[in-house]
């Protein structure tokens, strides 16, 4: 059993329900992250860059889970489609922040969805803003509800982190996105597919650091998915060695 000084802490930040002015967060990133082994903290969407260093400061890793809104398009240079859902700029602003906050420190992400679409605008990239409208010959990727049912493949780069993760080459998930990653950011490269072409995961690369980003959701298979628990043991463990190296340096100094 995890004692409480091993459980490493993973900030997650909330999202806002504009018409009631409400921070809210889906119960299932929480419960995923603890089952795994982590102990779950909620951001508050305060852009201000001393709130979220403070924070990002006690933090093991972070999660960057999705969202009913859009990333504004302004922030990768373009105009608005006509099918663009809403946009949240406190939201927007907050997970940059934070995204820049963890990155300084290179403590683990995990990106789920809205995630990892901000996670590739913050490096640099871009998004396609309406799958139907903009991709030839796209499968359904808003499969509605039941939201936890697999409903099309993918396909996994063996020789990446989420592969070895994953420890197989296909997968079955599900789909909850109307935009996707187009022009990779910095340091990001593409590790899984959808059919019809769609970039289902991303990574950074270097060896030195845990970012990963999937499109789909794990959080809401984690009680019966291998996969999702797989994803989320790997990036709980990663975060786990934050707290082992700052008490190696604590120790040396003392």
């Amino acid at each position: 059993m995890e004692t409480m000084d091993n459980r490493p802490s993973i900030g997650i930040p909330m999202r806002i329900e504009v018409a009631t002015d409400r921070f809210y967060l889906s119960r299932y990133y929480s419960e995923a992250v603890e089952a795994a082994g982590g102990t779950p903290l909620q951001i508050s969407l305060i852009p201000k860059v001393d709130y979220i260093e403070s924070v990002v400061d006690g933090l093991d890793g972070i999660l960057l889970p999705g969202s009913d809104s859009d990333v504004d398009p302004l922030r990768y240079g373009q105009q608005p489609h006509p099918q663009l859902g809403s946009v949240h700029a406190l939201k927007d602003e907050t997970d940059l922040l934070i995204i820049a906050a963890a990155e300084r420190r290179r403590i683990p992400i995990l990106a789920i969805c809205f995630g990892m679409q901000v996670l590739n605008v913050a490096r640099g990239g871009t998004l396609i803003q309406d799958i139907n409208a903009q991709v030839s010959g796209a499968i359904k990727h808003e499969q509605g509800v039941p939201r936890d049912r697999p409903s099309h493949k993918v396909s996994l780069m063996g020789d990446s982190r989420l592969g070895r993760i994953a420890t197989v080459e296909e997968a079955i998930v599900n789909s909850h996105h109307h935009q996707a990653v187009a022009n990779l950011g910095e340091d990001l490269v593409a590790v899984s597919w959808s059919s019809d072409g769609i970039i289902e995961a991303l990574e950074d690369p270097r060896r030195d650091r845990f970012v990963v980003a999937v499109q789909w959701h794990p959080e809401l298979g984690w009680r019966e998915d291998q996969l999702s628990q797989r994803i989320f043991k790997a990036f709980v463990t990663e975060a786990k060695k934050n707290i082992n190296e700052t008490s190696r340096l604590a120790s040396a100094g003392s």
